[in-house]
């Protein structure tokens, strides 16, 4: 923790006593847990061995509950449209409530690591109301040795108390529910929400502040790597196939959504995954199906048959946000060290319910930076009666919510990570070919996977391209195992002037999403936006 110890941050070491945990359950292994959290009548288990946790209220982020202390030491570094501020008094006179509310209560704590890399590895205290979520984050964080517990000193702490609800009119939050980092204290307060989420949100958080201080890319995405050591990057939003594309089973899989780039390669932020498992497909994606039986999983929100325990994935009679959280060792193609050298392709997904954009193109370093910026997919709108037309999703650094500095800085990173390393960025629509959502049809996953190997391989470097007049990507025209046909949006549009008109609507979309950005970036970078005739 060589670099962290300089302190470059402005981030003291998190003290160990902030609450009093002579009343705490320290470390207790999974098995212990469990049988806590069936005790307290916190979960059932399932057919295999699974925890079925109902988190209540709240299945998924509390994205507008969240805020971050505004204090000297970091407020200069955070950016504040994005972010909202708390004040500090506040944060001090609630944590005192919390604390308050925990006094004779049994909880737990949880001493974890976050990051693989030696140089940037993160000692986490998680405190918890709940023996479920101390499960849940020693899951999804790297576990200590018995050796380095002894010694263990925290960086950061977590103190999630579940069950604790604030007053909005005396704490200063907008709701019952809170999330709240205090880069001062070193502390994160959660309470008012039983999503397991946030503990693991928060702690990303954490780091997307401190790394790119030192000169660290954080990200958002998914990572593998091939027999060649060729190591791939995929980011993308909910839905696009991020965790899906990244987990083939002839390449090694380094983590499926949170990682690090630095000096001398990749590195996983965490020591679990946290699976979305509504449809969850035994033939598509086995080994994830298999952790859905597997003692040690935690199933959030998943409808269970209370007699024969027998698990519905298919059901969103709770949510549609099902989760599983289980530790990397649940999946046979791990590589869990968590680290390998730089990346040599970088794949930007997006599910394009427009039907305009290719299924693959090669992308120069601005566009890719522009690309990375706009963060953008597409939502269907059939929940809503009446609307036919899918919504355009603008998500900056394919991770708005968690990002604390200026989204220039992540880009700048990232343009510099790119041009030093010389890697190939493509983007991949994942979505629709041959008209829009209700017209065309969704791009074949067998496509996708054949372009994804393809582009790996390195079989699109020298075929021919042809440039999109619209968005100016360069368009590979041949792909093995591809239709030919299918690498032009265009011509699978039987109605060429509704293509021209659908690929005008979402190239003004882009345009306005990235005036909050154009005076943050270069003018090559601003060049690289779609042309509106």
């Amino acid at each position: 923790m060589q670099t962290l110890d300089k302190n470059v941050s402005g981030v003291p070491y998190g003290s160990g006593d902030i609450i009093d945990l002579s009343t705490a359950a320290h470390n207790l292994s999974v098995p212990a847990l469990f049988e806590e959290a069936i005790s307290r009548n916190e979960g059932i288990v399932a057919q295999g061995g699974p925890l079925v946790v109902n988190t209540g209220k709240y299945t998924g982020r509390s994205a507008q509950d969240k805020f971050i202390v505004k204090e000297p030491g970091s407020e200069n570094h955070v950016d504040w449209k994005a972010n909202k501020p708390f004040d500090p008094a506040k944060f001090d006179a609630l944590q005192e409530r919390v604390t308050d509310y925990l006094k004779g209560r049994k909880f737990y704590v949880q001493d974890l690591f976050i990051a693989a890399h030696p140089d940037y590895r993160l000692p986490i205290r998680v405190i918890t109301e709940l023996a479920w979520q101390n499960i849940f984050a020693n899951n999804m964080l790297i576990r200590p040795t018995e050796e380095e517990r002894a010694d263990f000193k925290p960086r950061f702490i977590v103190l999630d108390a579940a069950n604790f609800k604030a007053e909005p009119e005396r704490d200063g939050t907008r709701t019952e529910t809170f999330i709240l980092l205090n880069f001062a204290k070193s502390l994160v307060l959660i309470g008012g929400t039983e999503y397991g989420g946030e503990i693991k949100k928060s702690i990303f958080t954490i780091l997307n502040y401190l790394l790119p201080l030192q000169g660290v890319m954080s990200m958002h995405c998914s990572c593998n790597y091939g027999a060649q050591d060729d190591v791939a990057i995929f980011f993308g939003l909910s839905g696009t196939g991020k965790t899906t594309l990244s987990a083939d089973p002839e390449r090694s899989l380094i983590g499926d959504d949170e990682h690090g780039w630095g000096d001398d390669g990749v590195f996983n932020f965490e020591g679990g995954c946290y699976a979305k498992v509504i449809n969850l497909s035994e033939k598509a994606e086995p080994e994830i199906f298999k952790t859905t039986s597997m003692f040690g999983t935690i199933l959030e929100n998943v409808v269970i048959d209370p007699k024969t325990r027998k698990l519905d994935l298919t059901s969103d009679a709770l949510t549609e946000n099902t989760r599983a959280a289980y530790p990397l060792e649940f999946i046979p193609n791990m590589d869990l060290k968590g680290r390998a050298g730089h990346p040599k392709n970088i794949f930007f997904l997006t599910a394009d319910a427009f039907g305009v954009l290719p299924p693959i193109s090669r992308l120069s370093e601005d566009q890719a930076v522009y690309q990375f910026l706009s963060g953008f997919t597409a939502k269907l709108a059939g929940t809503e009666r009446g609307v036919s037309e899918p919504q355009a999703t603008f998500s900056t650094c394919f991770g708005a919510p968690f990002m604390v500095h200026n989204p220039s800085v992540y880009a700048e990173l990232l343009g510099k990570k790119i041009r030093e390393h010389g890697v190939k960025c493509w983007l991949v629509n994942t979505g629709w070919t041959g008209g829009a959502y209700g017209t065309g049809q969704r791009m074949s996953i067998h496509y996708t996977r054949a372009i994804i190997r393809a582009a790996l391989n390195g079989e699109l470097d020298n075929v021919p391209t042809k440039v999109d007049a619209t968005f100016g990507l360069e368009i590979p025209q041949e792909c093995p195992g591809v239709p030919s046909d299918v690498l032009n949006p265009r011509d699978t549009w039987a109605d060429k002037t509704a293509y021209d008109a659908k690929a005008q609507q979402l190239a003004r979309m882009f345009n306005d999403n990235f005036k909050k950005y154009a005076e943050g970036v270069s003018e090559s970078v601003r060049k690289a936006a779609p042309v509106v005739k």
